[in-house]
């Protein structure tokens, strides 16, 4: 079969009723579209900021590759792409975190900082997929381990270091900081409520069943594209001042 009459095929069953498909065509082309803004913008920003806003293009990137894959994938099977989307995750999160190191370099943040926060991302990641994947007789357990690393995230990024290298710089990097500290706890929240309508566990008799991939694909695009403007918000200041 020819790479044009297998696109056909998969997106011949997109219907128009297929709300779950639609949404992973948008975000596959918002991800894309962010990507290329964030990169052809790179060229106006010095070293200082160029860094941190060529990562915003590489998460959405990454993101993108990741959907286009991810939208054949449901097309052909109307299955959720667990696979796809956790490794899509151990690659984009990370980076995330990776953002509050660079703006917080400013007030003397250290690298020991950055690796903390990736290792409570990866906790969170793996055992959610294990949760959601795997043992899944054991969801609740892994769900829990998962949102312990969560919340170890935001109590580092709301109380912790970060949050007193952000006050230290003041300015336009803690207003960004702040933005991002938002995104963090209620955009990436959308996460477990998603694993939860996905699992079974003591939560099913109080939310019930549901398809996660809209509202995953819904939080992707809020939290990673809503990331890299408010990084390149605060390099286009940053430049100015």
């Amino acid at each position: 079969m020819t790479n044009l009459s297998l696109f056909t095929s998969l997106t011949s069953k997109l219907l128009p009723t297929d709300y779950i498909g639609f949404t992973f065509f948008v975000g596959c082309m918002a991800m894309m579209a962010a990507s290329a803004f964030f990169f052809l913008s790179l060229n106006q920003f010095d070293k200082k900021w160029r860094t941190s806003v060529l990562v915003s293009g590489l998460i959405t990137f990454i993101a993108a590759v990741h959907y286009f894959y991810m939208r054949d994938y449901w097309a052909a099977f109307q299955e959720s792409p667990t696979f796809f989307r956790y490794v899509d995750w151990i690659l984009t999160v990370p980076l995330m975190c990776l953002e509050f190191y660079l703006i917080l370099k400013v007030a003397g943040a250290k690298q020991n900082l950055l690796w903390k926060m990736i290792f409570y991302s990866v906790i969170m990641l793996v055992t959610g997929y294990w949760g959601e994947a795997v043992d899944q007789a054991n969801a609740w357990l892994w769900g829990l381990i998962s949102g312990v690393a969560y919340f170890a995230i935001v109590y580092e990024i709301w109380l912790g270091e970060a949050s007193k290298l952000a006050a230290a710089a003041g300015g336009n990097v803690l207003s960004a900081h702040k933005i991002l500290c938002w995104f963090v706890l209620v955009g990436w929240a959308i996460y477990p409520l998603g694993y939860m309508l996905g699992t079974d566990g003591w939560y099913t008799g109080i939310l019930g069943k549901g398809n996660v991939d809209v509202a995953y694909n819904i939080a992707d695009a809020i939290n990673k594209i809503g990331f890299g403007l408010v990084i390149y918000s605060l390099a286009v200041k940053s430049q100015k001042d």
